[in-house]
């Protein structure tokens, strides 16, 4: 039988490597910008064009490559990070693997130019696939410029999986956040297809942020510190108002590298435990310094998972920092006893304690002294007192399977007239309004709770999801333009999804930099800021979009039916009332929200009575 098994030649093996290390344009990215920083540069520049498909260029002003390193480079393996297996766990730098440049040159056309401050001229490099196609002296400044060009040109079935530019486009910028983040004392300046997005200047980390991020960071950061002898936690998380309902803008770093954690991500999310609601995720730029010993980076490809020798003490440490950071801000829930009208004549003024706060090096998270001296666990006693007064799930869930009448049938396929005629009865009762919440209305079965906002959010829904499919949505404009920035990437969320906006009544255009003018919006949305609206509008876009898979008109319907129904106000006039009772059972599906929430419930005869005879 003759030999099968064959050594693969270079380019292949580079090529299948290549798989690994780049997925996509962002990738690309995150290698050169990670180099550029570890060469000690002082100002990086990214150049993007078609979202990197075409072009992707970084230039620094780093140590710069010799004749001999521009070329070795290029080769699988050659790196100037490690000498020896013991280096790979001390590991400072960003790169150590040598195999990013290697596997970029395999799937793309590079250029590189490069001059270290001793030579006179530098070294040009040009490759592609692999294989060098010329070689000669440059002159250039100190430091290095790689071009890389026409990604995947020759592994057509993965340029095929690419996503659309502006989804390849928010990729990059997330890796663009984090390298600059993670490096506030460097520059850093982004265009895309030669228009400025970025020109960040050295400076402290909060500026990085508010640059970053918006100007609605300015006043909303706290500051967040705890050192051990082992470990030092610092950054800057959000006020619980600054909370939004996707993860995007959370960030963990070690030794100042980016990295993906669901288990420190709790230990921030049990901090905020009792002060930000159930779905909700707070900002937080949180870097953890600590000895390259205790970690493991070499886990995946990426880098971006670790391992740490003792978990649970970093956990503890993370959470307790938080915490501490909350407490010292006055941002925790307290008993306001000033405020209870019974003790209004009683009320001490307190105007002293709102003195700047200095945290202790024994702090301890809300801890007093009772009058004997023992120490007592306020945070702990309260949190017990509130979940005490609250029902169980269990007990809710019971209540709520109580009130449903037997006859009352709730199945997708009931359209709106069966309901009416299962539940509904023309009578001389007028529906009554609850805690401007609740409509109560007479039916054949009892009595009838419709829950206001929901039952909008149904009816919205349905309005807004036929005026995506007919592209006629109305829009009454605003008296003055309004206008506010936004982040690079939701900036060009906005532009992606323009066409889908506009058809739901929202007029606007670009105002700048990553900015809009809103010109109008949806008509029959009353009570509500056009620029909360639309900012609404996008976060509960970017939240389905991470939890569910729905097609971008379906997704736009539910966000815009959510966010304006969740700010509606209703009088009670029993016409109103009425209109809003037939509005619902008029909807292709009125029983439910479309997540599948109940938009009302039927208290049944029977139940009623069964209250008075116990």
């Amino acid at each position: 039988m003759p030999d099968i098994i064959n050594l693969l030649p270079d380019a292949i093996a580079n090529q299948i490597a290549a798989g690994e290390v780049v997925q996509r344009p962002a990738s690309v990215v995150k290698e050169l910008l990670e180099n550029s920083v570890d060469a000690g540069s002082a100002s990086i520049q990214l150049n993007i064009s078609d979202a990197g498909k075409v072009l992707i260029q970084v230039i620094d002003n780093g140590l710069g490559m010799s004749e001999t390193d521009a070329r070795m480079c290029f080769e699988r393996h050659a790196t100037s990070k490690i000498a020896s297996s013991e280096d790979l766990f001390k590991i400072k730098t960003m790169g150590f693997r040598g195999e990013a440049l290697a596997s970029i040159a395999a799937v793309a056309r590079v250029e590189l130019k490069s001059k270290t401050a001793e030579s006179e001229l530098g070294t040009f490099i040009h490759i592609e696939a692999s294989e060098i196609k010329k070689q000669e002296p440059v002159s250039i400044s100190q430091g290095t410029s790689i071009s890389v060009k026409n990604l995947f040109y020759n592994v057509p079935a993965r340029r095929n999986f690419l996503k659309s530019n502006p989804v390849e486009m928010r990729h990059i910028l997330d890796e663009f956040h984090r390298v600059a983040l993670s490096n506030p004392t460097i520059s850093f300046t982004l265009t895309q297809n030669d228009k400025e997005i970025y020109q960040l200047q050295a400076g402290k980390l909060s500026q990085r942020i508010v640059t970053l991020f918006g100007k609605n960071y300015q006043k909303q950061l706290i500051t967040c510190e705890e050192e051990t002898h082992w470990l030092k936690v610092q950054g800057y998380i959000g006020i619980p108002e600054l909370c939004k309902k996707t993860r995007g803008e959370q960030f963990f770093f070690i030794n100042n590298r980016f990295i993906k954690s669901s288990y420190l991500n709790h230990a921030v999310q049990g901090a905020y435990e009792g002060m930000i609601q159930e779905g909700q995720f707070p900002f937080y730029a949180l870097f953890i310094e600590m000895d390259p010993i205790h970690i493991d980076i070499n886990v995946h490809p990426t880098k971006t998972e670790v391992k740490f020798d003792d978990e649970r003490s970093v956990y503890g440490i993370v959470k307790a920092a938080v915490k501490q950071a909350l407490g010292t801000h006055n941002v925790t829930p307290s008993l306001d006893f000033g405020s209870d009208v019974n003790f209004k004549n009683l009320a001490i003024d307190n105007s002293h304690f709102n003195a700047p706060t200095r945290s202790e090096g024994n702090y301890g998270s809300f801890k007093s002294l009772d009058k004997q001296g023992k120490s007592t666990r306020w945070d702990e006693m309260y949190e017990q007192a509130i979940d005490e007064s609250k029902p169980s799930p269990a007990e809710i869930r019971r209540e709520e399977l109580a009130g449903l009448s037997s006859q009352m049938i709730f199945q997708s396929e009931v359209n709106a007239q069966q309901s009416a005629d299962l539940n509904l009865e023309e009578t001389n009762i007028k529906p009554v309004l609850m805690h401007e919440k609740y409509v109560l209305k007479q039916v054949k079965t009892g009595v009838m709770v419709v829950d206001v906002i929901l039952a909008h959010e149904r009816i919205l829904y349905e309005k807004y999801l036929e005026t995506l499919h007919k592209k006629s949505g109305a829009s009454q404009r605003s008296l003055f333009p309004v206008t506010f920035e936004m982040s690079a990437t939701d900036f060009i969320l906005v532009m992606e999804l323009k066409e889908e906006i506009g058809a739901i009544g929202f007029e606007f255009e670009e105002f700048g930099k990553n900015a809009v003018a809103i010109n109008g919006i949806p008509a029959d949305i009353k009570n509500i800021n056009e620029k909360e609206l639309f900012e609404g509008l996008l976060e509960q876009f970017k939240y389905n979009k991470s939890e569910l898979s729905l097609s971008t008109q379906e997704n736009m319907a539910r966000s815009i039916a959510k966010r304006s129904a969740s700010k509606t106000k209703i009088s009670n006039d029993s016409i109103e009332l009425r209109t809003l009772i037939d509005r619902l059972f008029a909807c292709q599906q009125p029983n439910y929200t479309p997540n599948g929430t109940p938009t009302f419930i039927i208290l049944g005869l029977e139940k009623i009575a069964e209250f008075f005879n116990q």
